[in-house]
């Protein structure tokens, strides 16, 4: 056994990956006896003290859903603490995320299993199980389970952006562009783009952020621009009721619009015009109807931004 205070690092970290903190709580303080200034082993007892002390609370919780709940909420608190520590050590934090969504992983499966068999999968706890995968690095099995939250939840934006991150991941550009739009036109404000971690949503936030927008503007006009730019290129044509809902949608931000003057509306209306736009383009070669709506459509845009008309039409 390496007793260097790198050897006892290493092994703190292991432990950490291996869900016993106090083990590794107790080897870092080895470590400290070596070295009482050595930087990174105070960085290492500071965060894994803070976490035995949340992990502590959990004999608060009875259920293991609850438990499981608890631990992923603690996660931004956690980065709020990071911020107030001094310089960040990327290995030590590799380690604990692990060890933090390994954690939880294993109250949500109790939880899963907990169902029994002729229960009907709770979808909550299905995608809650595969964003922890996903964290973990394990983006095969992460995916079977937000593919079964997502076929229970069809229509929610998280699950389904989650789903196309790990697509992503996965080196499925096409299944995940086509997911990413889907999600981003539902609910914007339901996706957490913060904790997406595939290169192309990374980029397009990035680009969005560079063009001035801050705060909940940063999710809307990430769909937006996502057209503009090619990166949410994959097109379907709606079905009947999908198109009549839209329809109905678009009138009811239209007629929104009219009594806001500001443009927190604008971004969301866009949106959903250029999917009456790439439908009426796949459909309008047959149906007279849907050229009429295309062109129509086309001249909204241009009357609420002419800017991003002219992007879109070059």
């Amino acid at each position: 056994m390496n007793t260097s205070i790198e050897g006892l690092i290493e092994q703190a970290y292991a432990r950490l990956k291996d869900l016993d903190a106090v083990s590794s709580h107790q080897i870092l303080q080895e470590a400290l006896k070596l070295d009482f200034e050595h930087p990174e082993v105070k960085y290492g007892l500071k965060c894994v003290s803070w976490w035995l002390d949340r992990v502590k609370k959990l004999e608060e919780f009875h259920e293991p859903y609850e438990k499981g709940g608890f631990i992923i909420s603690q996660w931004k608190s956690f980065h709020v603490f990071l911020s107030q520590i001094g310089e960040p050590n990327e290995t030590c934090q590799y380690a604990l995320k692990h060890f933090v969504f390994n954690l939880a992983l294993k109250f949500f499966d109790q939880a899963l299993q907990g169902l029994g068999g002729d229960v009907p999968p709770d979808p909550e706890i299905l995608l809650q199980m595969g964003r922890c995968y996903k964290v973990c690095g394990n983006f095969e099995e992460a995916v079977k389970f937000l593919e079964q939250a997502v076929f229970f939840r069809q229509e929610d934006s998280a699950a389904l952006a989650d789903l196309a991150d790990v697509n992503a991941l996965l080196g499925d550009p096409r299944a995940a562009k086509v997911l990413f739009r889907e999600a981003f036109f539902l609910d914007p404000q339901a996706i957490d783009i913060w904790s997406m971690e595939s290169e192309m949503i990374i980029r397009l936030r990035q680009k969005v952020m560079e063009l001035g927008f801050t705060g909940r503007d940063i999710a809307e006009w990430m769909p937006v621009y996502g057209v503009l730019w090619g990166i949410f290129s994959v097109q379907r044509e709606l079905k009947p009721v999908e198109l009549g809902k839209l329809k109905q949608s678009i009138l009811a931000l239209e007629s929104e619009k009219v009594n806001r003057p500001d443009d927190s509306l604008k971004p969301r209306l866009l949106n959903k015009y250029f999917w009456l736009i790439d439908h009426c383009g796949n459909t309008r070669s047959n149906n007279s109807r849907d050229s009429g709506l295309f062109e129509e459509t086309l001249l909204k845009v241009k009357y609420i931004d002419p800017a991003i008309y002219e992007q879109y039409r070059s």
